[in-house]
């Protein structure tokens, strides 16, 4: 996009351009409560006074990282009791990897196609886009791909698997949300074949599809959950999750089976619990899911001929246009019009727009005049 960002405040961008945006992707769902928020800054300002990187992960009980961890824990269900703080998604999937094949004694792994799980080696080879793949194969594998929501695919599952690794909602393979059936299904055979359930939740955590959590909506449980982005309150921090025993195996043969120097840093730690309890406190999970359901049927309402679709979860919408070329221009117009927006990496003729759960009514409102203008601008 080129913009050069000179500051930031609740939902916009100031650019050297003299120009405001409305951010409407939260930094790629970063930005959860938006830039600049008072209780992440105050929460920031406290621990900076007090201390910043002092022992690589784990050595030391830092009350920063017990907070927030023992807070997740009380939020998601019984069965994910315990936390392990990394600094990114990508970290924590391949934490969350390691743990899978550790615990199982296998190797091999399926994920879903439109996928995307990072960028580090052990995450790109579950990506579900070749393009972004091949490159750099062979990667660790093997990787078992299957159709996204298929239920019939979910029968190939099989012993050989040490995890099924899955997006309850997918963001950059299109915003796709898959059947509760097919999701309940999908932790049967996992039973049933004793692959661990992996739930990346990276992006769909923390009040983005109208839930804290994206797991809530279909009644399962993964074995192990994975968080970042939001987590820490755009500071970098990810986490995996999951039940004592099986995060215990990490912890010998060898006694550090998973280090990290920077993971759960104070500073993170921090913004991330003052975050977490802006978003439990203000109820922004609940005014995701009314406040996007607005917003998707304005949308479906108001688009142009050249859109085949819009779905949406929460504050989590994407809008299919009929080919790239149309979803690459609508990106431009709205930009043009001090808007930001962007397509998805698996699927480039979905643009998503994933505003700050805390955007104001009149914000909407002047994105969704902007999209008029965009979708009129298409027609020309």
């Amino acid at each position: 996009m080129g913009l050069e960002i000179e500051r930031a405040a609740g939902a916009w961008l100031y650019a050297k351009n003299g120009k405001r945006y409305l951010d409407f992707i939260a930094g790629i769902g970063v930005s959860a409560l938006g830039h600049g928020h008072p209780e992440i800054v105050a929460a920031i300002e406290h621990q900076l006074h007090r201390h910043l990187h002092v022992m690589v992960y784990g050595e030391y009980v830092i009350e920063a990282q017990v907070r927030l961890a023992e807070r997740l824990a009380g939020l998601l269900p019984a069965r994910l009791s315990r936390v392990y703080l990394t600094t990114s998604g990508a970290e924590a999937i391949e934490g969350a990897l390691k743990l899978a094949r550790k615990f199982t004694g296998r190797h091999g792994f399926a994920a879903f196609d439109g996928a995307y799980h990072g960028d580090t080696t052990g995450a790109l080879a579950l990506a579900g886009n070749s393009t972004f793949r091949t490159p750099f194969e062979p990667l660790i594998g093997p990787v078992r791909r299957l159709p996204y929501g298929d239920k019939s695919a979910l029968q190939s599952l099989d012993d050989s698997l040490a995890a099924v690794i899955i997006e309850p909602v997918q963001a950059e393979g299109g915003v796709r949300v898959p059947a509760v059936d097919f999701m309940r299904e999908l932790r049967s055979r996992c039973d049933h074949t004793g692959a661990l359930l992996v739930f990346d939740e990276v992006l769909s955590g923390l009040g983005r599809t109208g839930r804290l959590f994206a797991l809530e909506h279909f009644g399962v449980i993964p074995d192990v959950v994975v968080l970042a982005k939001a987590l820490g309150g755009g500071l970098p921090l990810g986490a995996f999750v999951a039940r004592d025993e099986l995060l215990a195996t990490l912890a010998h043969d060898p006694p550090l089976g998973h280090i990290t120097t920077f993971g759960g840093h104070p500073l993170s730690c921090a913004a991330g619990l003052a975050t977490l309890d802006t978003i439990v406190h203000e109820s922004l999970a609940a005014r995701a899911a009314e406040l996007g359901a607005d917003l998707l049927e304005r949308l479906r309402v108001a688009h142009a001929p050249e859109v085949s679709e819009v779905r949406g979860i929460g504050l989590l919408v994407g809008i299919e246009f009929r080919n790239a070329s149309l979803a690459r221009r609508f990106v431009a117009e709205s930009l043009a019009r001090e808007v930001v927006v962007n397509w998805t990496l698996n699927a480039d003729r979905v643009v998503r727009l994933a505003p700050p759960l805390n955007v104001t009514a009149s914000e909407v409102d002047f994105a969704l005049g902007v999209f008029d203008s965009a979708f009129e601008q298409l027609r020309t």
